[in-house]
């Protein structure tokens, strides 16, 4: 029983982070402006090269650190596994040669905001699988536990000190970018009960009455 628990936990984290990873392609494609923690990442591969999934990867490394110096325990093996399968995830979207930069700039906005959408709900299906939140989230979570603040507040300074970092580096920085930081947190804070009640139904126990209709049935 703890075997199926388990696998449906991994399968619920590797989708969520399937959909994340997918709505934060969105939005780099639509050039309509990238989120804050991408615009350190674009900045990086300006600078230095490599792909933006590798800089994901090792940017992952330091907050996650820095969050487990903060909490004063290691994060959960999902915390690495996160870091490591954002980054390839990324990077695999970013080679569908179908996914283009729209030609209208109301057509970047919606494939943007869609992005957002997919970003938040995605988060929010790994976050309830409960194996443990990736290192910028880690990171969110354990700020809020400090501070008591709620996570959507939490989530608007953490963009917005990134945003100025990566801005300094040269990433790109438009509209989009703008309101993803003032709106994130709200989305997630949105879409996170959503997921966790959802998720709830999934990951149930059976009823002792499931099991003696499924024996009944294969009599």
């Amino acid at each position: 029983m703890k075997n199926r628990v388990l696998y449906k936990r991994f399968l619920l984290f590797v989708i969520g982070l399937l959909i994340m990873s997918f709505g934060i392609v969105l939005m780099i494609i639509s050039n309509f402006g990238v989120s804050p923690w991408d615009v350190l990442h674009v900045g990086l591969f300006y600078q230095f090269g490599l792909t933006i999934g590798t800089w994901s990867i090792i940017i992952g490394f330091i907050v996650l650190g820095s969050s487990s110096l903060l909490m004063k325990r290691w994060p959960q093996f999902g915390a690495y596994l996160n870091m490591i399968l954002v980054g390839l995830f990324i990077d695999m979207y970013m080679k569908i040669p179908y996914l283009i930069e729209p030609n209208h700039m109301v057509e970047k906005f919606m494939m943007f905001f869609i992005g957002m959408i997919i970003n938040a709900y995605g988060m929010g299906i790994y976050l309830s699988a409960q194996l443990g939140a990736g290192p910028r989230d880690s990171f969110m979570l354990a700020l809020q536990e400090k501070t008591g603040w709620k996570i959507a507040t939490v989530r608007r300074i953490m963009e917005v000190i990134v945003l100025i970092i990566g801005w300094i580096l040269g990433g790109p920085v438009f509209y989009g970018t703008i309101i993803f930081s003032l709106t994130v947190g709200t989305f997630i804070g949105f879409a996170l009960p959503q997921c966790r009640f959802i998720a709830n139904k999934f990951l149930r126990k059976p009823n002792p009455l499931d099991k003696r209709i499924e024996r009944s049935a294969e009599l």
